[in-house]
C-alpha cells in the first residue's frame, strides 16, 4: 500500500486533488484508517490516477472523466469528446490570438504617442431591450440633438402620466436613404401606454461599445473612436448603433455617462 504522499508524489498531482477526487467519487483510496483517516493507496491504482491526469490535460472536466472511466475505455466514446474539447481549444485559441492582437495595437499606439486612448473600448454581446418609445427622422446629423431631448421628455411625461416608471433611456439611430431614423425611449417590463410605441430591439451576439463621459457636444469623438477600433479589429457594423444614457438626470452635461453600442460582424 502507498500512502497518500508516496501516492501524490508518483502521481504528480497535490495531496488537495487527491482529497478532492476521494469525495467525488473519482479515485477512492483503497483503504482509510478508521481512527486517523489516512488514506491508503494500492499500486495498482497508478493506472486509473494516470488516466485522469492525462484527461485532465486534454481539457475534460470530472464529469467527462467520470463518464469515461465509468464506460470503460472506448475509442468511439473518446474520440467523440476529443472532438468536441478539440472545437473548444480551437475556439479559445482564436479568443487569445484576437486579445493577443489587441494587447500588440494598444502598445504599438502607446509606443508611438505616449499616450493611452481617451475612451476604453470592448467588445460584448448586447442584451434584447423592450423600449417604450417614439420615433423621429432627421435629414442630417445635426439636427439630432434638437430632437432627441424633446423626444425623451414627450415619452418620460407620457410614461409618468399613465403611471409607469421611467427605466433606462436609450436612443437608436438607423442610416437610411434620406437621413437618420431615430428611435427614443425608456427600458420596460410591463404594458406600454396606447399613445407610445413598443420598441423591441433585438439581442445582438456582438458589439463594439465604449464609455462617453461628459457633454454631448463631444460624444462625436467618441463615436469616431468607436469606429476606428471595429476598423482595427477587422469587423464591420451591423445594424442601427445604440446610446444608452447610463447617467442623464442632472442639468450639467459634465457628470452625464453615455454607452455608445455599435453591432459588429466579421465582413
Amino acid at each position: 500500500m502507498l500512502s497518500i504522499g508516496a501516492f501524490a508524489q508518483i502521481g504528480q498531482v497535490t495531496h488537495r486533488m487527491l482529497r478532492h477526487w476521494d469525495t467525488s467519487g473519482l479515485l477512492v483510496p483503497a483503504h482509510v484508517d478508521g481512527f486517523s483517516g489516512y488514506r491508503s493507496y494500492d499500486p495498482a491504482q497508478l493506472e486509473r490516477l494516470h488516466r485522469i491526469v492525462a484527461l485532465r490535460q486534454l481539457g475534460f472536466g470530472l464529469e467527462d472523466i467520470a463518464s469515461i472511466l465509468d464506460a470503460g475505455v472506448d475509442a468511439g466514446r473518446i474520440a467523440q469528446l476529443l472532438r468536441i474539447r478539440r472545437a473548444e481549444v480551437e475556439n479559445e485559441q482564436r479568443t487569445a490570438t484576437a486579445r493577443l492582437a489587441d494587447v500588440e495595437r494598444r502598445l504599438r499606439l502607446i509606443e508611438k504617442e505616449n499616450a493611452m486612448s481617451q475612451i476604453e473600448i470592448i467588445s460584448k454581446p448586447l442584451p434584447a431591450l423592450r423600449l417604450a418609445a417614439r420615433t423621429a427622422a432627421v435629414a442630417e446629423q445635426p439636427e439630432v440633438a434638437g430632437v432627441v431631448g424633446p423626444l425623451f421628455d414627450a415619452v418620460g411625461a407620457a410614461l409618468t402620466s399613465a403611471g409607469g416608471t421611467l427605466g433606462t433611456p436609450v436612443a437608436q439611430y438607423a442610416m437610411g436613404e434620406d437621413g437618420m431614423d431615430i428611435v427614443v425611449g425608456f427600458t420596460v417590463s410591463a404594458e406600454v401606454p396606447g399613445d407610445l410605441l413598443t420598441v423591441d430591439l433585438p439581442a445582438v451576439p456582438a458589439a463594439i461599445c465604449g464609455v462617453h463621459l461628459g457633454s454631448m457636444d463631444r460624444i462625436g469623438d467618441s463615436w469616431q473612436a468607436v469606429h476606428a477600433e471595429i476598423i482595427a479589429r477587422g469587423f464591420a457594423p451591423s445594424g442601427p448603433c445604440r446610446e444608452v444614457y447610463l447617467r442623464s438626470d442632472t442639468a450639467d452635461q459634465q457628470n452625464w455617462v453615455t454607452e455608445l453600442q455599435q453591432p459588429v460582424e466579421r465582413p
